[in-house]
């Protein structure tokens, strides 16, 4: 049995593994509830996110973080 991290169960979600490891996960998903259960609150996470409507930032904001990476960099 092998020990799937939430990081590998993302990658799955993501369709980053190659066939072997996707093979191995998809497997593991079918016989072991624990897995599964944490594999289904990734997919709801994703879902929750996909759809939020996100707004842009104020370009104050946005200007305040360059101004603050232009000084970090002159100061390091």
């Amino acid at each position: 049995m092998p020990n799937f991290t939430p990081e590998d169960l993302l990658l799955y979600q993501s369709n980053e593994l190659n066939e072997v490891q996707r093979a191995a996960i998809e497997e593991e998903l079918k016989l072991n509830w624990a897995l599964r259960e944490k594999f289904n609150v990734i997919k709801q996470a994703q879902a929750r996110i996909n759809a939020m409507h996100l707004h842009s930032p104020r370009k104050q904001t946005i200007q305040s973080i360059l101004y603050y990476a232009m000084r970090k960099r002159v100061t390091v």
